[in-house]
């Protein structure tokens, strides 16, 4: 047995090094690290997909009845459509704001919003963020990377098939990315993440990278060794397991290789030397694949994290469901509870007295009783299934509240008579938690991706790419040619739908207010007519339809006079002329 442990050792030492082994102890050692907040993640998974309490941590009562309120999956799915309609309220949503003059002038502004428009029109990018705003609601924490994709191909007749080339953003589960949880934030955290791959794409990373191919004989080196020793060889030479493949020995069994990519301030245990900006590839959690600075246009790790609830001296984040799971379990609890008692109201138990022959309990059922024998029924007080059913509902409201999901953004309205103006006021102060959560996912999370994909387009563009755009003049959608010089510019894009919505609609209704009493007959003098038009267009999301242009009602009332005089006047030509016959 030391024989073998001792040529494992030597020919695990002859591939491993220890970058990739320090880094893969970094990774378990943040991971255990967070079990507790893993553990929570699972507990709310369960519930959002139970279809009973048997999968749940209910699954304990003794009640008869399994059944589970999908309550916590209602208000995910209403937060979910919420917060979608708010991030996108219609497709001016995106603005650029360049720090200089030269960055903001009419033609960069037009091109740099044309072109990210466009390749945030891409079905994969609003499918994305979908499921970013559902990790934002299930975890809490919201983890994503910037990328740069090209996939046209060629097809077997030879034909060039143009697909889609550009900047995408690319989610991370929440699961497959650890970092220091105390540090003062994500951007100045190292962080690792993990990928599985199969060995046929290890193969074809080979074949189009030296690093990867080196690194992809020493994992088969490895990998056609293993069967010639036992797992406790394995424990004894490299003392690691890899998540969801149990020991070494196992996970070299499969065909799969995990891949972890490590991003930030390196310290080489050997030279002495700290690597700032580093990104580093490791397989099998024991061999390098490559170790370099950060490439791209901001010289820094383009991946980024928003949480829902932030806490003090912890990066992750709660979830709008993470403390709502005790209310969830109450409220199964009391649904079921309810459930048995009215099944033993319907079926009331038996008591049966003295020495009764057997008998089928039912309609028309004859029991024959001997003696002093007697069957009667267990009746049973249905009060508190009435009390049941009122803590239910009470338990409903209160849920949808604490998750920041007020019950005017599901279209109830609440009781009370309410002018217009009542009805505006109050739905945004009911509002607010679910409007600053909105706004917080724009700025942490949207907004960093956008210049992140803004960024890496700068990058990789070559040539010339196309944008559709809308004239607004002619009112017709075209195409600009734009190029990497045109998308240069110091700047940032921000994406206002969510604060453009709130704040629109909440001024469209204080100026209704305002121009309906007597301070609005005071100052209409000194308000822009035509510009009042722009705001109730850009408002009511109507720009596309061409109905405000300029004083478009003066020049349709002319040629409406126009035509009904000259109508007017072909009749009275027409009564001047005498019918045929008549003299």
């Amino acid at each position: 047995m030391a024989g073998k442990v001792t040529e494992l050792r030597a020919r695990f030492d002859e591939v491993s090094d220890l970058a990739a082994t320090s880094i893969a102890e970094k990774w378990s050692t943040w991971n255990s690290q967070r079990e507790g907040k893993i553990a929570e993640w699972m507990e709310v998974r369960d519930y959002l997909f139970a279809t009973s309490t048997s999968t749940t941590s209910n699954s304990g009562l003794p009640w008869k009845n399994s059944t589970t309120v999908p309550k916590l999956c209602q208000i995910r799915d209403n937060l979910h459509s919420n917060y979608i309609s708010a991030l996108f309220p219609n497709d001016n949503w995106l603005e650029w704001k360049g720090y200089s003059q030269e960055d903001s002038i009419r033609t960069k502004k037009e091109a740099i919003t044309a072109y990210m428009a466009n390749k945030t029109r891409e079905p994969d990018f609003r499918n994305t963020v979908s499921q970013l705003v559902y990790d934002y609601i299930d975890y809490g924490n919201v983890f994503f990377d910037v990328g740069y994709e090209d996939n046209h191909f060629v097809n077997d007749q030879g034909e060039y098939v143009q697909g889609y080339v550009g900047p995408v953003i690319k989610r991370i589960s929440p699961y497959d990315i650890v970092f220091n949880p105390i540090a003062s934030s994500f951007t100045k955290s190292p962080k690792i993440v993990r990928e599985i791959i199969t060995l046929g794409e290890l193969k074809q990373l080979a074949e189009s990278n030296e690093d990867w191919a080196i690194a992809a004989a020493k994992t088969e080196v490895m990998r056609t060794s293993s069967g010639g020793y036992s797992k406790e060889d394995y424990h004894k030479a490299a003392g690691f397991a890899v998540d969801g493949f149990g020991d070494l020995k196992e996970y070299y069994g499969t065909e799969y290789v995990e891949v972890m990519t490590f991003e930030g301030d390196y310290f080489d245990p050997d030279t002495r030397e700290l690597h700032a900006n580093q990104v580093i590839v490791v397989i099998d959690r024991s061999i390098t694949v490559s170790m370099k600075k950060i490439d791209n246009w901001l010289g820094k790790s383009l991946k980024g994290h928003a949480g829902w609830r932030l806490r003090t001296d912890n990066l992750y984040a709660m979830g709008p469901l993470d403390n709502l799971v005790g209310l969830q379990y109450r409220l199964d609890h009391l649904e079921n509870l309810k459930a048995d008692a009215q099944d033993l109201s319907v079926h009331p138990p038996l008591k049966i007295k003295g020495d009764v022959e057997d008998f089928d309990w039912g309609p028309n059922a004859e029991i024959y009783i001997p003696g002093d024998g007697d069957v009667m029924e267990l009746g049973q007080n249905l009060g508190g299934v009435i009390s049941a059913n009122n803590e239910i509902d009470r338990l409903m409201v209160l849920m949808e509240e604490m998750a920041g999901a007020p019950k005017q953004a599901m279209g109830i309205r609440t009781p009370g008579e309410k002018t217009a103006f009542e009805v505006q006021s109050l739905d945004n102060a009911a509002g607010r938690i679910f409007q600053e959560k909105t706004v917080n996912f724009e700025l942490n999370c949207l907004e960093p991706a956008l210049n992140g994909m803004l960024a890496e387009g700068r990058r990789n563009l070559d040539g010339v790419d196309a944008a559709r755009v809308m004239d607004d003049d002619l009112g017709v959608e075209t195409f600009i040619s734009i190029t990497k010089d045109d998308i240069s510019a110091a700047g940032k894009l921000r994406p206002i739908g969510a604060r453009h919505f709130a704040q629109q609609a909440q001024l469209l209704q204080n100026l209704n207010q305002t121009f309906s009493g007597p301070l609005g007959a005071k100052v209409a003098p000194h308000f822009s007519g035509k510009e009042l038009a722009k705001l109730v267009e850009d408002s009511l999301q109507i720009g596309q339809l061409g109905i405000v242009r300029p004083n478009v009602a003066v020049f349709e009332q002319q040629e409406t006079q126009q035509m009904m005089n000259s109508a007017q006047e072909e009749g009275e030509v027409q009564d001047a002329v005498p019918p045929p016959g008549a003299e």
